[in-house]
């Protein structure tokens, strides 16, 4: 494999962390959105070079598994690498180590476009970035690899009045205001992220009649797959509906749609497995069997990405 470059290098902020006590699944995106800038930079992509001021790489899709959690104070590195490069777009992958003990804590692989970003039109990719791109070559490494989601092609694009024959549950309902959003007026990628991140604590209060606040138990997510279908721009009235897709013994698997509230129209659609999580050993827990049987009464049939 090829020796992947680093991308970023950093450590997380207690800001950043949620109140599960490790850094919220959005800032892993950020961090990752970071990086997706030095691998263009490595491929002639980057603002500065001529005539691409208005141009980038913009995800499609994205895969990502946490595999560590990273607490307050803790130094991180990530590199990464091109997996496949065509006209159409790049796979890209990117890895986030603890820098003192080499963990991997989370593992991104990215389907982007080269995009004109004030307008969200794909444009082929640069004859000089392929020309680079097998500099960067490598292949997927294992610890990468699906685990508890499906990857076949995702479904039509969902709407809202889809949404409201399923009986999905309303988690979130908010404005996509001015700092959520990148200096072209739409909503940055880790804020997709962030706005489900926001909806799980109400999920849960509809489904199991529970409160985060005050418990030693809470919850974590060990993977999500992302479809970005058109981009919230600021003003955007959004809305998440959640429905459950699947539960095992220790993990279940959530399915978020994400509309614009008015048109009906979806910006994102996707999938996260996650797990209860003891916070006072920082373990994984068992779904209580009460708990396991609610589930499997929410699950929606046939509801996918």
């Amino acid at each position: 494999m090829t020796q992947m470059i680093e991308t970023v290098r950093s450590s997380v902020q207690t800001w950043e962390c949620d109140q599960m006590g490790h850094m919220n699944v959005q800032f892993y995106v950020a961090r990752e959105q970071e990086g997706l800038a030095s691998i263009a930079s490595a491929l002639g992509l980057r603002p500065r070079a001529e005539g691409l001021g208005r141009a980038g790489l913009l995800p499609m899709q994205q895969h990502i598994r946490f595999l560590r959690e990273l607490r307050p104070g803790a130094p991180y590195v990530m590199h990464g690498g091109v997996v496949e490069a065509t006209r159409e777009g790049l796979v890209l992958f990117q890895e986030m180590k603890h820098t003192l003990t080499g963990t991997v804590a989370a593992t991104f692989v990215s389907t982007v476009q080269w995009a004109d970003l004030e307008f969200r039109t794909g444009l082929p990719l640069p004859s000089a970035a392929l020309d680079r791109a097998p500099a960067l070559a490598m292949a997927l490494p294992a610890h990468a690899a699906p685990r508890g989601l499906d990857m076949s092609p995702p479904r039509p694009t969902p709407t809202l009045a889809e949404a409201d024959a399923l009986g999905l549950l309303t988690t979130l309902r908010g404005l996509v205001t001015q700092d959520l959003c990148d200096g072209f007026g739409f909503m940055k990628v880790q804020n997709y992220m962030g706005r489900l991140s926001d909806s799980i604590p109400n999920l849960l209060a509809q489904t199991l009649s529970r409160s985060r606040d005050g418990t030693d138990a809470g919850g974590a997510a060990l993977e999500y797959r992302f479809i970005y279908h058109r981009p919230a721009a600021e003003g955007d009235l959004l809305v998440v509906r959640s429905g459950m897709k699947s539960v095992g013994t220790k993990t279940y698997v959530w399915c978020h749609w994400i509309f614009d509230a008015e048109s009906g129209e979806c910006f994102a659609t996707a999938e996260a497995v996650a797990v209860s999580l003891d916070l006072v050993q920082r373990k994984a827990m068992d779904i209580p069997p009460q708990t396991r049987a609610l589930f499997q009464s929410l699950i929606v049939p046939g509801i996918s990405l």
